[in-house]
């Protein structure tokens, strides 16, 4: 059951102004992120998906996922993708002690920095709260270490195991518009929904000439 709706509404965005929700543009295109990966096939199903459309997007990586998967999380950089953080053990922000939920955070930071090699301009200190939700103090204490905090414009409920894949298509078709910033979940329990999805959305757009693009500080300022 969906409480939150797959659009974002706008008087939402007015309420958290300093929340990234989509990119102010014009132009042609959408930023496509993917959340909770890397996960071992699916992930790489993804970005061979990706590919295959010259898309860029930004993924929302787990700690702990990162650290089992390092080779997948090295692939997502090497194809040129942005990583952002999605705490290490996906936390429920309002359940954790803030100081215990910035710790989490910058473990993660810190993993992938130790990661990042030669990519480091990929890195951009995009941190995406698991499920959304957080304690304001915790928001601002990121904040001020430097994170841009990105939510959303659509949202895909790709891991709603009670939606229809054709209805998990229609919470981005025709929603997405120039800028919008679109959720998918490179999990195990999205992959369904994601598998008929991802392609669809990708043509569809591609067709109206829209291009996908990786998420960055630059394009957030």
């Amino acid at each position: 059951m969906k409480i939150i709706p797959a659009k974002t509404p706008g008087f939402v965005k007015t309420l958290f102004p300093k929340f990234v929700w989509n990119i102010n543009t014009k132009k042609k295109e959408l930023y496509l992120t993917f959340d909770d990966g890397p996960t071992p096939e699916i992930t790489d199903w993804v970005l061979q998906t990706l590919q295959e459309y010259n898309a860029k997007a930004t993924f929302f990586c787990i700690g702990k996922n990162i650290e089992s998967h390092p080779d997948i999380f090295q692939s997502i950089l090497k194809q040129g993708h942005s990583v952002g953080n999605h705490t290490y053990n996906h936390l429920k922000g309002w359940k954790t002690k803030t100081k215990d939920y910035i710790d989490d955070v910058e473990r993660t930071q810190n993993l992938m920095n130790s990661k990042i090699e030669n990519h480091r301009s990929s890195l951009e200190n995009l941190f995406r709260p698991p499920y959304g939700k957080f304690k304001s103090k915790q928001s601002r204490v990121l904040q001020e270490l430097g994170y841009e905090i990105v939510l959303w414009d659509v949202l895909s409920y790709d891991w709603d195991k009670s939606i229809s894949e054709k209805a998990c298509l229609e919470n981005i078709i025709p929603k997405a518009k120039e800028g919008s910033i679109i959720v998918f979940h490179d999990s195990i329990k999205a992959s369904k929904n994601l598998k008929y999805v991802l392609p669809k959305v990708l043509d569809y757009y591609s067709k109206k000439e829209f291009g996908f693009k990786a998420l960055s500080k630059s394009i957030l300022e």
